[in-house]
């Protein structure tokens, strides 16, 4: 048997689910009835893709064959695979955009910043205290594959300049220096 317990690998799904009951469940059994052991589950349900999908993402550890045979049962029971590998975000970070972030078109800001890298914006909180025609501010976290931090903050202060916003960064730590 080629599936050999020291080629264990960590491999992140994501999946599109229809928000009803049970659909959950159901997109986890083929990963159980494949072999796969789940490490994570992060359900954005308070969020939709653009076709009104729940966005999913699902952390396993299986051996390649295993994962091969995973993806292709989630195929077959009707799941939406968006993205299949081995791609981990593993760096998060979190920045506050200020200024006019509702009027500067939020929605262009927090695309291009997902778009700028490598990069996916995983929570948002809105702050208009004065209504949305006034400066509002936005706390974004964001997850960063593994050493695209710097190119994920250089594309978000690119954004921030053309659209007139403040950025404030996150504090980093020196790591083997």
């Amino acid at each position: 048997m080629s599936d050999s317990q020291n080629d264990i690998r960590a491999y992140t799904l994501r999946l599109e689910l229809v928000d009803e009951p049970g659909e959950l469940l159901r997109s986890l059994q083929p990963i159980a009835d494949n072999g796969g052991n789940l490490l994570s589950i992060f359900h954005e349900r308070g969020n939709v893709t653009p076709r009104g999908h729940v966005p999913v993402e699902v952390d396993i550890e299986a051996t390649p064959d295993r994962f091969e045979k995973i993806v292709d049962a989630l195929h077959d029971a009707g799941i939406n695979v968006v993205q299949a590998g081995t791609e981990r975000y593993s760096e998060g970070l979190t920045i506050v955009l200020s200024g006019d972030v509702i009027e500067t078109d939020l929605s262009d800001t927090l695309s291009r910043i997902q778009a700028s890298a490598n990069a996916t914006v995983t929570d948002l909180s809105l702050s208009a205290p004065e209504g949305t025609a006034d400066t509002s501010s936005a706390r974004l976290d964001i997850a960063a594959e593994s050493g695209a931090t710097d190119t994920v903050l250089e594309g978000i202060r690119e954004v921030a300049e053309e659209k007139d916003l403040r950025l404030i960064e996150p504090l980093t730590t020196g790591g083997d220096r």
